[in-house]
């Protein structure tokens, strides 16, 4: 498994680190054998498999139940855990219990927190020196998009460039162990991220970052019909799976399925029961 002082290697090396987001026991299956560097259980999940409306709705629960599966399924590949909406806003102790809660329940190598205010950036202190890597989240951050006015571009001026910036610097001060830059213009992610010692992570952040992260479910097209500018899909798994089900539908209909090489036979017709 990688960790850490790899990450920051591959950085000094130029070598791009590969996140996928995501959520389960086969996508994370799937993830650790095609050798992601690095597996995100996002609190994306809530809209993607648990349908709800928005990352606000996502709970502590929630994010440790699907966090111990995608353990589950990628045992050896790093793994960074959401706080989801409001765990960590309340009482410094509060935020820390919480983090520690999901933090052992989920095995994880690091917990990600969106923001950059200054109870973030002490709750980041508080963290690492409790023992538990934090990876940052700025730019476009979905817990917040009520505020931020929907999901936008975000840094797309002077001021809101700056402070990006700033936020940035903050927050590996703090000791963030990574950073993820979400929708976000390419010419700014290039100056924070050659800014920064630690590695940049992008999502609709343009090329120059250290690394990249999509979700699984968007990669595949699965379950998923809107798709953000930023991402590429390298399959089509809606068209697929419906075909497929729809053939299991004619089958079944059609009395074609279970033929004779999907069914058991008993091993001598006497044993069975008279009528």
């Amino acid at each position: 498994m990688l960790m850490n002082r790899d990450f920051l290697k591959m950085k000094a090396n130029n070598e791009k680190i590969v996140m996928v987001t995501a959520y389960d026991y086969p996508s994370a299956k799937q993830a650790e054998e095609a050798k992601t560097d690095m597996i995100l259980v996002g609190d994306s999940l809530g809209m993607v498999v648990l349908g709800y409306n928005s990352t606000t709705e996502v709970t502590i629960d929630d994010m440790t139940h699907h966090a111990k599966a995608v353990r589950r399924g990628a045992p050896n590949t790093y793994m960074v855990v959401d706080m989801p909406f409001m765990s960590y806003y309340g009482s410094i102790d509060v935020s820390i219990e919480n983090a520690r809660n999901v933090f052992q329940k989920s095995n994880a190598q690091a917990l990600k927190l969106e923001g950059a205010s200054k109870e973030i950036l002490e709750l980041i202190r508080r963290l690492t020196d409790g023992g538990i890597p934090i990876v940052g989240h700025i730019g476009l951050t979905p817990q917040t998009h009520n505020v931020l006015g929907g999901y936008r571009l975000q840094g797309n001026d002077s001021d809101g460039s700056n402070e990006l910036l700033k936020q940035a610097k903050s927050l590996e001060a703090s000791g963030a162990q990574a950073l993820v830059l979400e929708c976000i213009p390419k010419e700014l992610a290039k100056i924070i991220t050659e800014a920064l010692s630690i590695p940049v992570i992008g999502i609709g952040a343009g090329i120059d970052c250290d690394g990249q992260v999509l979700v699984y479910h968007d990669i595949l097209q699965y379950g998923v019909n809107r798709l953000p500018k930023f991402v590429k899909t390298y399959a089509d798994f809606n068209e697929v799976g419906v075909t497929g089900i729809k053939a299991y539908v004619s089958d079944v209909r059609n009395k074609s399925f279970p033929t004779e090489p999907y069914t058991y036979k008993i091993k001598n017709i006497d044993d069975l029961p008279k009528t």
